[in-house]
């Protein structure tokens, strides 16, 4: 009878345990679940917010691009002004180390070029923004983008052509303006 007792004992104690083991593990797993889902999140909404300080880049370079379209000294000086603010407010901590590395090499060529912009007149505005559309096709490269651009070529400008950026397909070249606004082809789609 003792025996019975102890082994009865026994088997209570083991059964405990083992619950109390499962329950544990349930517990860690659920644990090891949300934090892995936390983290999975936290990836998501820095790559949307480095789409979104990117997308701020691009979107203040189209404005000055399509200045340049129009021949529009003081709106590409007015839109160089808003690539520096948007170079000033992209959070580098959102990017890989290697994305910070390519930023940072860009980032004061970029600002550099677009402060030029914003003090020169419409022939220097232009070879700043050669320049600076080499910056920003890099990198949109590297980063990627949520949209759909054109990497667009000119032949014609300074004997050795020139690339930049476009949101439509449609040529409108501005490093020529209304002089030779169709020149150009489509080179890539970047998507």
């Amino acid at each position: 009878m003792k025996n019975l007792v102890k082994y009865m004992v026994v088997i209570t104690v083991i059964s405990v345990f083992t619950g109390c083991k499962s329950e544990l593990k349930e517990k860690n797993s659920t644990e090891t679940t949300t934090e892995v889902q936390a983290v999975e999140n936290t990836n998501l909404n820095a790559d949307i917010s480095k789409t979104a300080l990117l997308n701020n880049f691009i979107d203040s370079y189209l404005v000055l691009k399509n200045a340049l379209v129009n021949d529009s000294e003081k709106e590409a000086a007015e839109a160089a002004k808003l690539m520096i603010i948007a170079i000033d407010n992209f959070d580098k901590r959102l990017l890989t180390d290697a994305e910070k590395t390519l930023f940072l090499e860009i980032e004061g060529t970029s600002k550099e070029h677009a402060e030029h912009i914003v003090k020169s007149d419409l022939n220097h505005q232009r070879e700043h923004f050669q320049l600076l559309s080499e910056d920003l096709i890099e990198l949109v490269d590297i980063l990627g983008t949520t949209k759909t651009f054109y990497s667009v070529y000119c032949p014609m400008y300074k004997k050795k052509g020139a690339f930049w950026l476009s949101e439509i397909q449609e040529i409108k070249n501005p490093y020529f303006g209304s002089k030779m606004l169709t020149c150009g082809e489509v080179k890539s789609q970047i998507n």
